[in-house]
């Protein structure tokens, strides 16, 4: 097994890795959602007449939908579905008036998930100096052959990548260096649970690895469940499948950067 991948599980299992690792994802909820006050006078109108269609047709108009339905988005996209379909949303208003105003007020102002603002967070990481030396613009980042971190967007850091490096792959990247004069790539995910949005995550950070032709050393900096000793899915393919790349939480990254 790569002795990153092992040191990232030995870290995630025997130290404080939960809190060590709030440095670099701290993941603070935003406040509550403004809420159209138009559009809530219209919601609280047709809540209290009872008209279906056109509470529906009110509540779409606001970010979050107060409950979780898998016809939710179909009504979204098309809404002349309302009109066609009664039992549907009948049916999603039964459960609504269940919930009452309250209710539903306080479901439509809730923060955004948090796994959905941690993007930056990485990047923001790198900024204070984390791994000992401060990211820096692309013509200082070209001027020598030192140790660096290219400080630049997602668009910038893919056009680096393509033009320099052969990275023809169409995934963004998270992280660009050099160090003892050879250039590192790689994705950043914070990985908060299994299955749907966050396999796919974990599955575009490995294919960002198993990209070829690249002149780069690769990496797939990845923090979070997959570390969990156990049959999970994500650690049982950094364990066996993958268990030759250089995969690692970024909590060993530093080590990882300056043994190249």
């Amino acid at each position: 097994m790569n002795k990153w991948i092992k040191l990232s599980i030995e870290y995630a299992n025997q130290r404080s890795y939960l809190d060590d690792l709030f440095q670099v994802y701290p993941t603070i909820p935003e406040g509550i959602r403004d809420i159209n006050q138009d559009v809530w006078q219209e919601v609280e109108k047709a809540f209290k007449i009872k008209n279906n269609d056109i509470l529906i047709k009110e509540l779409l108009k606001l970010d979050l939908f107060p409950v979780k339905d898998s016809y939710i988005a179909y009504l979204k996209r098309d809404g002349s579905a309302i009109d066609r379909n009664p039992r549907t949303i009948n049916r999603i208003c039964g459960r609504l008036y269940e919930m009452g105003l309250d209710k539903i007020y306080e479901r439509c102002s809730e923060p955004k998930e948090t796994n959905r603002q941690i993007g930056p967070m990485f990047r923001d990481w790198l900024k204070r100096k984390s791994l000992g030396i401060e990211p820096v613009g692309l013509e200082d980042f070209l001027a020598t052959n030192e140790d660096a971190i290219l400080d630049a967007g997602d668009n910038a850091l893919m056009n680096f990548a393509h033009e320099h490096l052969g990275y023809n792959h169409n995934k963004g990247l998270d992280f660009i260096g050099r160090f003892n004069k050879q250039y590192v790539i790689g994705e950043a995910k914070f990985l908060t649970d299994f299955g749907g949005h966050q396999n796919a995550q974990f599955n575009d950070a490995i294919s960002t690895i198993q990209a070829k032709g690249v002149k780069a050393v690769k990496v797939a900096v990845l923090d979070g469940v997959l570390f969990i000793e156990g049959g999970n899915k994500m650690y049982k393919a950094i364990t066996e499948t993958y268990k030759n790349q250089n995969i690692m939480s970024a909590l060993v990254l530093r080590e990882f950067l300056y043994q190249i």
